[in-house]
Parts: C-alpha cells; sequence; structure tokens
C-alpha cells in the first residue's frame, strides 16, 4: 500500500482540499443564503444544488479537453475557475451574485480529470487501493468540515471568510500540482479518430452499467443528506451543533469498510458480488431511517449507509478506467461523474417531493425499491475480473506484434507506456489465457 500512496498522495489531496471546501460551506450555506437581499426559499435551495448542476454540464467537457490537452493542463483551468466561483460567492451581497458564484464554482469540474491522473500515474492492479486513498482523503475532508464549517459559520461573517478559505484551497492545490505531482508517464496508442468521439464510450455495456450505477449511487447520498439533518432535528430533537455525534461513527465504519471492498472486489474479483452487499446495507440503511423509533437505531440506519455508501467508493471509478479504453479514459471518468452530479441533483428534488407527500417513511420505501432496481441492475453486470490486463516489457516481447493481436476480438485495449518501455495488453479472460498472449508477443529467439 506504501507504494500506492507515493505515487497518489498529491493528487488525492488536492481533490481532499476541494472537497474540504465545498463541505465547510455546504453544511451553513442554506441558513446563510436564506437572509441575503433577494433570497427566496426556490433561490435558496438552488444556491445549494446549483453546483451539481454545473458540474454535471462540465464533467464531460473538463475530461475530454484533458485527453487533449493534458491533464495538469485541464485541472489547472478548472481549480482557477473554481477559486473565482469561491471569491464571487464570498463577495455577495445579493442572492443573485451568490447564484452566479456557485454556479462557476461547479464549472470547475476537475473531479474526473484528477481521477484519470491517477490512473495514469498506478496499473491496471494497484488502482483500486488508489482510489480507496482517494477516497479516505475526501472522507476525512467531509469529516473536518462536518466540526469545523458550523464552527466558522457562526462567526460574524463567516460563512463569506468560509468562501474565501475555499478560494485559498484552490490556490494551494495549483502550487502542489506544479511543484510535488509528477509528470504523467507517456502513452502511445492507435485509433481511429473517429473513436475518440465522445459517444463512443456509451458502446460498451459494462461501462452503461456502471454510468447508471454512478447514478443510483449518487441520488442516495442526497436523499441521504436531505433526510438525515431533517429527523436529527425534527424527530429527535438534536441540536445541530450535535450532530456530528451520529455523524463521526458512521463516517469512521465507511472508512473501515472501503479496504475490504478494494481487496475482494479487485483482488478476489468479487466486484460484483461487492456491489450486490453494498446494495443491501443502503437498503436497510434507509428502512432504519424511514421507521427508527429511537435515536440508536436511527444511528445505525446512518452507519449503515456510510458502510454501504463506501464501499463503492474504491470500486467505482477503478471499474470505469478498467472498462474504458486509453484514449477515452478521461471522456469516460467524465461521463460517469455526470450521472453521478445529475443523480444527486434528481435524489435531492425527489426526496423533497416525496416527503411533502409521504413523509420520511415514503421516502425509505421508494429508496427500498429503487435498490431493488439497482440490484438487478447490477446483477446483470459481467463481472470486472473478467477483464484482464497484461504488462509486457519490451526487452523480451516484441512491440511490433501488436497490430496483430488488436485483430483479435477477445482483446479489449493496447497501448503503450513509454516511459517505463511497457506493453500493456486488456482482453477478456472468457476468450483469452494470459500465457497464450505472452507466447504470441514472446520475440523471436535467434
Amino acid at each position: 500500500m506504501k507504494p500506492i500512496i507515493a505515487k497518489t498522495w498529491h493528487l488525492s489531496l488536492i481533490i481532499g482540499l476541494r472537497f474540504l471546501g465545498l463541505f465547510v460551506v455546504i453544511s451553513v450555506l442554506s441558513a446563510y443564503a436564506k437572509d441575503l437581499p433577494n433570497a427566496t426559499p426556490t433561490l435558496v435551495g438552488l444556491a445549494v444544488g446549483g453546483y451539481a448542476f454545473t458540474q454535471a454540464l462540465f464533467q464531460v467537457p473538463f475530461g475530454t479537453l484533458s485527453d487533449k490537452i493534458g491533464r495538469k493542463r485541464a485541472i489547472l483551468i478548472g481549480l482557477l475557475i473554481f477559486a473565482l466561483g469561491s471569491v464571487m460567492a464570498g463577495m455577495a451581497h445579493d442572492i443573485y451574485m451568490l447564484l452566479l458564484g456557485r454556479f462557476l464554482q461547479g464549472a470547475g469540474a476537475i473531479g474526473a480529470v484528477i481521477i484519470a491522473m491517477i490512473s495514469d500515474h498506478v496499473r491496471e492492479d494497484e488502482r483500486a487501493h488508489a482510489m480507496a486513498v482517494m477516497g479516505m482523503v475526501i472522507a476525512l475532508s467531509f469529516t473536518t468540515a462536518m466540526i469545523i464549517g458550523p464552527m466558522i459559520g457562526g462567526l460574524s461573517n463567516g460563512v463569506p471568510f468560509l468562501f474565501y478559505l475555499t478560494a485559498g484551497m484552490a490556490i494551494l492545490s495549483i502550487i502542489l500540482l506544479f511543484t510535488v505531482v509528477p509528470k504523467a508517464p507517456t502513452i502511445t496508442h492507435s485509433f481511429a479518430e473517429e473513436e475518440a468521439k465522445v459517444h463512443h464510450v456509451f458502446r460498451d455495456k459494462d461501462l452503461v452499467r456502471m454510468y447508471i450505477t454512478f447514478l443510483f449511487h449518487s441520488s442516495t447520498m442526497a436523499i441521504a443528506f436531505f433526510l438525515i439533518p431533517l429527523v436529527l432535528k425534527s424527530k429527535f430533537h438534536l441540536p445541530m451543533e450535535e450532530f456530528w455525534k451520529v455523524y463521526l461513527p458512521a463516517v469512521i465504519f465507511g472508512i473501515l469498510a472501503m479496504g475490504p471492498s478494494a481487496v475482494f472486489g479487485e483482488k478476489y474479483n468479487k466486484g460484483k458480488e461487492v456491489f450486490l452487499i453494498s446494495i443491501a446495507f443502503i437498503a436497510v440503511a434507509f428502512l432504519l431511517m424511514g421507521f427508527s423509533p429511537s435515536l440508536l437505531l436511527f444511528g445505525t440506519g446512518v452507519t449503515f449507509f456510510f458502510i454501504g455508501f463506501n464501499m463503492f467508493e474504491p470500486l467505482l471509478q477503478s471499474f470505469v478506467s478498467k472498462f474504458a479504453k486509453a484514449h477515452q479514459k478521461g471522456a469516460a471518468l467524465g461521463v460517469a461523474n455526470t450521472f453521478a452530479y445529475v443523480g444527486m441533483g434528481i435524489g435531492a428534488t425527489l426526496a423533497g417531493w416525496i416527503f411533502s407527500h409521504w413523509s420520511v417513511s415514503g421516502v425509505a420505501i421508494t429508496v427500498l425499491v429503487v435498490s431493488i432496481f439497482w440490484a438487478i441492475w447490477i446483477y446483470g453486470m459481467r463481472n470486472p475480473g473478467l477483464r484482464g490486463t497484461i504488462y509486457l516489457d519490451m526487452e523480451h516481447f516484441d512491440r511490433n506484434k501488436l497490430e496483430a493481436l488488436k485483430k483479435e476480438s477477445a482483446i479489449n485495449d493496447i497501448y503503450v507506456n513509454e516511459t517505463e518501455e511497457i506493453m500493456v495488453i486488456k482482453y477478456d479472460k472468457e476468450f483469452l489465457d494470459e500465457d497464450e498472449i505472452r507466447g504470441k508477443m514472446l520475440k523471436e529467439s535467434n
């Protein structure tokens, strides 16, 4: 695990700083926005959720841009936009300027680009562990934000200061990007120009299943964060400053669940089984949250949700990277994250509408029904473990034989890591054997 941390800590820190800036603001934003001039409940809701909509809109453009101009340049552009939006939101004197700042924050949609860059730096068999490292950093950012956000936000001019702090974190991330993040390995691949277009990332059925899973996964998160604070305050009368007592153990157990999920999903090729278990945790979690008569049972439901939700985390991005071709990785991750942000918007909106008609129990039953369809959707997915990857050094294996190998239908992708002088071959284990590929690629002995 130590080599993985060495390869990914800098990029994980950058995305962690960005999420920390978002989380500290979101914990107090609605209470702050409602007192701004021209504010209405609808506009306040838009100030909270508008970020997700512009994130969804710009995920694919930034992912595709990173494939063309390089990851670092795309991340730089996104961080500058994010910093500008943060400053504008901090300076806001009415709801409209705050909205503009929030939309600009979301327009710096670099999440998929950073994930693609992490994928560039690590091998396929290391990717789940790399995503787990990133997931832990994000989880720690969330935990920290839930404690310090309300503490700072409650001070005079505290919320504008949080926005300026967020801008400062973006600038710090830019410094880290160009001082400690190494240059990604040079990778070459051959493909038709037509294949580089975004719509080609929808041709792989397993990738499409992952996109819909991103949608379900993020929508349950949005529903949970709509439901949890509401129930804690209205049903159990827990003061807001004590919400952390419920969140903290849930976050800890969620982080602990990531490790076994990554091991079983990647090392033992049980990705589909891990997903199904995760969905079961989420379904039970909402039943507990929807029908619990006590705070203890409700807190157990919150913990179950974080366990189920976080079990997905180290595998979702990894499997998209595994299924996507080398020249489509940024675009595929951009599409996946677009589905995630759309899911957040849909989930929060749907939860609010259902709650207004059928209260907490109606939301819980709805998630249960969604979970059943989600499980059926996952059950039809081919296990990602059937996608194999071989790394061949150019000292013993013949690069000139790649063209012939590409013609075989069981070969999913081929690219060359020029920096490390390694040929990477992705193949279908059901139809090709690793030893068979190695035999075909061996250099002829003199």
